[in-house]
């Protein structure tokens, strides 16, 4: 025979500090299974076609059958050792970028200083190399970046010899950067006050223990 139980039920805010806790726990558990960082990625490559960075594409299926191109960018995180981000791509130099990336981000000194070295190597090289950048090993971080870097000089004079290391690094700075801007929004999505205005956006209620109710 069918039986009738009722539950009182709360939202967050009527909860005990411990139910809370509990409850934001839930929430940080099983609501990050989407692509939280897209708006991450979507900055980051308004950056590298500023600095000059052509980022490659993969194609990546989708749900409901097809597939789409995404920017080839990775990352792992955020507490393990090996974690970073990395990317594939092709760089030039880009005319304007020093200006161009000061507009775009004015508080921003690693940028700037990304696209400084960037500039500064290329000027001793008459702005002629270029350098295709893949990843490799199944690690996500600067490290697992190769830059292959060479100089389309007409007069076929060979590049600086410090071209290769002052590109490479300049890339793998950037790729750090990425990281940072990664770390720092899921530091953001995941903190108490975001986790309370989501759970709140949606209405959720939970049991007097904390447990999400229905």
């Amino acid at each position: 025979m069918p039986e009738i139980i009722e539950t009182t039920v709360y939202r967050l805010d009527e909860l005990s500090d411990a139910a809370k806790q509990k409850a934001r726990a839930w929430y940080r558990e099983g609501n990050f299974d989407y692509d939280w960082f897209e708006s991450v990625y979507d900055d980051f490559e308004r950056i590298c076609a500023i600095i000059g960075v052509r980022l490659d594409t993969h194609s990546v299926r989708l749900y409901g059958g097809g597939a789409r191109q995404k920017p080839a960018i990775w990352f792992s995180g955020f507490w393990s050792q090996g974690d970073g981000a990395c990317f594939e791509g092709r760089y030039s130099h880009a005319k304007g970028a020093l200006h161009r990336i000061r507009d775009y981000a004015p508080q921003d000194d690693e940028l700037h200083r990304i696209a400084d070295a960037l500039q500064a190597i290329q000027q001793r090289n008459f702005y002629q190399l270029h350098a295709v950048v893949t990843h490799r090993g199944r690690y996500c971080h600067e490290y697992s970046m190769i830059a292959s870097v060479e100089r389309d000089s007409p007069s076929e004079q060979v590049m600086s010899a410090d071209a290769e290391e002052a590109v490479t690094e300049a890339l793998r700075g950037l790729a750090r950067w990425l990281y940072r801007q990664l770390e720092r929004e899921y530091e953001y999505l995941t903190s108490d006050e975001a986790v309370d205005e989501a759970i709140a956006a949606n209405d959720y209620t939970f049991t007097e223990a904390g447990v999400r109710f229905g």
